[in-house]
């Protein structure tokens, strides 16, 4: 009988402890406090430039004293005709020179091409590596190395893209040319992507310069992708990753760094201390130059440019002024900063 006493002793303390405790916890039961999950607020990501957002190809407020610094810079070169563009694509601002006047494009055509590819491949059109054959109607002189190989060389689509911007293979871009249904089907492409200087009218190389783009037309180009305005995420990765293959740095690149008061023979390697990574693709068949980048900037905004110049043959002033207007881009977007 003690036992039984102490037994119903025992549970009855036990239960006033225990209802006690819920008692005192039921608050912070409800507000989630200890383990009990709460509905989340959704997050609302802006639109805004602290957000980033993937921007817009939009431009909203024009840099007048850069537009200047352009048209000065190009006035001063007689025998030259020039065209700049700028586009910050997080907040609109933006400088232009002559933008939509078609030029030669030279390789920088090639930025284009390599949209509608991808654009293609996002599509289920084509495949990564679906193999192109080597004919003699697509071989180019000039830059690259697919050239050398023998007729019926078959080529996956993933290399022909990447070294059509890697090493700037013009043999590789005919490829690709071919496999987007020839140069009236490609045209007809980038009318519908608003790029409406940009024509190809002959294979690669090109040297008397047939085929036109402007620098509006190859910023928007690069704009298209980085927005996600036209490629799948994936599709957007694989175009930053080719072009960041390209070999050449010596024009916007070079100019950026110049801008910032430095030189080196190497200048992506002296950007990234200073919090700049610059994707670009140029273009040269003496007669005519062009560079057109995404520029990402050290607060973590992106910009697109492209310059093209027009003049006598293997002129260095072209190369020089193309590098003196990205200088005065790293001045007012760098070391405004």
């Amino acid at each position: 009988m003690g036992l039984v006493l102490r037994l119903i002793v025992l549970g009855a303390g036990l239960g006033v402890i225990v209802g006690t405790s819920l008692k005192l916890l039921a608050p912070r039961l409800v507000q989630g406090a200890i383990g009990t999950p709460t509905p989340e607020t959704p997050v609302v990501k802006k639109s805004g430039t602290g957000a980033m957002a993937l921007g817009r190809f939009e431009p909203r407020r024009e840099l007048v004293g850069l537009s200047q610094q352009w048209t000065r810079l190009a006035a001063a070169q007689k025998g030259l005709t020039a065209s700049g563009f700028l586009l910050v694509l997080d907040d609109g601002r933006f400088a232009q020179m002559q933008p939509d006047l078609p030029l030669p494009a030279a390789s920088s055509i090639k930025v284009p091409i390599l949209l509608a590819s991808l654009e293609d491949l996002d599509g289920g059109k084509l495949r990564w590596n679906e193999p192109m054959p080597l004919t003699k109607e697509v071989v180019g002189g000039g830059a690259g190395w697919m050239a050398n190989k023998p007729l019926g060389t078959r080529f996956p689509f993933f290399e022909a893209a990447t070294e059509m911007i890697r090493v700037s293979d013009n043999t590789a871009t005919n490829l690709l040319i071919r496999r987007l249904g020839g140069k009236t089907t490609l045209n007809t492409r980038f009318r519908s992507l608003g790029l409406p200087a940009t024509v190809v009218n002959n294979w690669l190389p090109d040297l008397d310069g047939t085929n036109t783009t402007s620098s509006r037309d190859l910023a928007r180009s690069i704009a298209l992708v980085d927005t996600g305005d036209k490629l799948t995420p994936r599709a957007r990765d694989l175009f930053r990753e080719i072009m960041a293959t390209s070999h050449t740095n010596t024009l916007i690149p070079l100019g950026l760094l110049m801008g910032l008061g430095k030189d080196a023979p190497d200048p992506d390697s002296e950007l990234l201390p200073e919090g700049i990574t610059v994707y670009n693709k140029t273009g040269d068949i003496g007669i005519a130059y062009a560079d057109a980048a995404l520029i990402q900037l050290p607060d973590g905004q992106r910009a697109v440019a492209a310059f093209m110049v027009k003049g006598p043959f293997n002129d260095p002033r072209s190369a020089e002024l193309i590098r003196a207007m990205a200088g005065t881009v790293a001045k007012t977007l760098v070391k405004a900063q």
